[in-house]
């Protein structure tokens, strides 16, 4: 059964609740109640040995708790007797048993239901007498492990929290990522270490995320790894906000095995979970043009108090984006290159790249990661990629150990006509990366090379085929009467071609009759007074010589211009379209013209026949 034909069936609990839940709080019983059957069936193979377990070492007067994980198997268990089978042949004391059953999970696994406020439920169900016929229809479903793997668990999980986002119209969104996306950005974070993380040797590595929603990225670097050796072990580290989010993410990380220790629930900016820690590396998909206004007070004292012995001395983005501060707390958690150093794959929308001028927060907080040569690239997605929106969004890939290739240059891909549409929309989500474009990406990025996309177009002008040529190769045939268009796709450049200098450019201040006027005090005395409402600005790349520049630019227009060096200021900004722009010339007057008088010709005809 797949995800969606399984969340479907789970979906028709919702009947029962019809009439005594609105539908935004079908979610509030629909989600625990599929983790905790989930957790049942997991234990269900070692329920009789860890009960067995349970009375010997309690007899024995022995703490149970290491002996009872070893038998479960797992990083969790359950000591009650019960389980929802059992549960259903009692109907009248259903409710006391349940809390029962759940009091007997091991602490971390309780903690679970008390993030879902499970409680409160199970009240208000068995107040509606709807508990005994909810947990019959959890009781009947088959979610264990050798049934519906973990993979799909997740995937049941995440089309279960975007059906409820969209009736009760939250943002999906802020929950979790698509697949697909995950697994282009596990790619190119791993590519790198191939050597390293596919020998068969068993490496041990850290993988955190700042904003782990229901554990998508987590779970699928994680299977990408042993997929690749299995001998290779990545321990998981991550922080949640959302307390539902957290309580998914955290019984998958049971199920798998995982320390849910390293599970930490709380606001990331204001109260970082992971204080001191450092990892290999980093994934992230932080809420897109979310403003950061709760937590400003934590975030600017930690400016103004650390600087850049905390996490944000290079800078503060504008109130109304926080999504660069979870780029620089990402850049906190970076081991020292003499360390093995980190890579950093994160998903940001468009504003990163450019808002703010020279001096303005965004712009420093991308001098810093530029001069300090931490990006290795930016891919830029298709539209209508994610759950919660439809804009164009960007993967920055960086890392503080780049190959030698890499040092010094920045690479731009536009992924943006990778894409595939999809058989059904979910929510804004229409269009998907397919494994081919996928792997495509991965190998324009793994070598690192310049790359144009061609596409084929026959004598009607319909696509026929497109390919990706290195620059410097010869683009495909074009068929009898066809063409061949090519567009760039892969682009490198040097940090420094992103950053200018503002130059404030003066004219003198003069007197009704036209004469200069001077200053007359301290330094300023005898000099000429500048003219405010003369005052202008220039950007100046920083690969060009600014005398020069102001010499051609400049003062053929305005010879008696001068710059204020005192208010010059260096600024960074990626233009990641401007890169990619293909001017396509407009049609000839002509054909227009001839088009013109076939349609009017036509419209003529259709007049004609109705006069008659």
């Amino acid at each position: 059964m797949n995800h969606q034909a399984l969340s479907s069936f789970i979906w028709s609990v919702a009947d029962l609740l019809r009439g005594d839940y609105k539908q935004s709080d079908y979610g509030k019983v629909i989600l625990p109640f599929t983790v905790l059957r989930r957790l049942d069936c997991v234990l269900e193979g070692t329920k009789a040995a860890v009960l067995t377990e349970f009375e010997a070492k309690t007899q024995a007067g022995l703490n149970p708790d290491p002996f009872l994980l070893r038998k479960s198997g797992q990083s969790f268990y359950n000591t009650s007797p019960l389980d929802l089978g059992k549960l259903l042949g009692d109907q009248d004391h259903i409710r006391q048993n349940l809390y029962a059953y759940i009091q007997g999970f091991s602490p971390a696994a309780r903690d679970i239901f008390e993030r879902f406020d499970f409680h409160t439920q199970v009240e208000r169900l068995a107040k509606a007498g709807l508990l005994y016929l909810v947990t019959e229809k959890f009781a009947n479903i088959d979610l264990h492990p050798a049934t519906v793997d973990n993979n799909q668990m997740g995937l049941v999980f995440e089309e279960l929290i975007r059906k409820f986002a969209e009736i009760s119209n939250e943002t999906a969104g802020e929950h979790f990522t698509p697949r697909e996306v995950i697994r282009l950005m596990v790619n190119l974070l791993f590519i790198e270490d191939d050597d390293v993380l596919t020998s068969g040797a068993a490496v041990v590595r850290t993988l955190y995320d700042p904003t782990a929603g229901t554990g998508g990225m987590l779970s699928v670097a994680g299977e990408h790894l042993l997929e690749h050796n299995p001998q290779a072990r990545l321990t998981l580290y991550g922080q949640e906000l959302n307390d539902e989010s957290y309580a998914i993410c955290k019984a998958d990380m049971l199920i798998k095995g995982q320390d849910v220790g390293n599970i930490v629930v709380g606001n990331t900016l204001s109260d970082d979970g992971h204080r001191g820690r450092k990892f290999d590396y980093m994934l992230s998909n932080p809420p897109f043009g979310v403003e950061w206004k709760k937590v400003e007070k934590e975030v600017r004292k930690e400016a103004t108090e650390k600087g850049f012995d905390g996490r944000f001395g290079p800078g503060l983005p504008r109130v109304s984006d926080g999504s660069l501060l979870f780029l620089l707390h990402l850049i906190s958690k970076m081991r020292p290159a003499v360390d093995g150093g980190s890579r950093i794959g994160i998903v940001l929308n468009g504003s990163p790249l450019f808002t703010g001028g020279a001096g303005s927060g965004e712009s420093e907080i991308r001098r810093y990661v530029l001069e300090n040569d931490l990006v290795e690239a930016i891919i830029g997605l298709p539209t209508d990629m994610f759950y919660n929106t439809g804009i164009s969004t960007y993967v920055w890939i960086l890392s503080n150990r780049k190959p030698q290739e890499r040092r010094g240059w920045v690479q731009l891909i536009d992924a943006s006509s990778f894409w595939q549409k999809m058989r059904k929309s979910l929510g804004s989500k229409r269009k998907e990366l397919s494994e081919e474009h996928i792997a495509t990406l991965t190998r324009l990025f793994g070598d690192f090379v310049e790359a144009d996309l061609a596409t084929v177009l026959d004598a009607q002008g319909r696509e026929v085929a497109r390919r990706v040529v290195e620059l410097g190769e010869p683009a495909p045939q074009a068929p009898e009467g066809g063409k061949v268009k090519r567009a760039p796709v892969s682009r490198v450049f040097e940090n420094k071609e992103f950053g200018y200098t503002t130059l404030t450019v003066e004219r003198p201040l003069r007197d009704e009759a036209g004469k200069l006027v001077l200053g007359v005090k301290g330094a300023q005395k005898g000099k000429p007074q500048a003219d405010s409402a003369k005052r202008d600005t220039e950007n100046v790349p920083l690969t060009e010589d600014i005398q020069a520049y102001f010499k051609r630019e400049v003062l053929p227009h305005a010879p008696d211009a001068w710059i204020d060096k005192d208010k010059s200021k260096v600024g960074y900004e990626i233009p990641f379209n401007r890169h990619f722009y293909v001017f396509e010339p407009p049609r000839s007057l002509h054909e227009i013209d001839e088009d013109l008088k076939a349609v009017t010709a036509r419209v003529m005809a259709m007049l004609e026949g109705l006069a008659e």
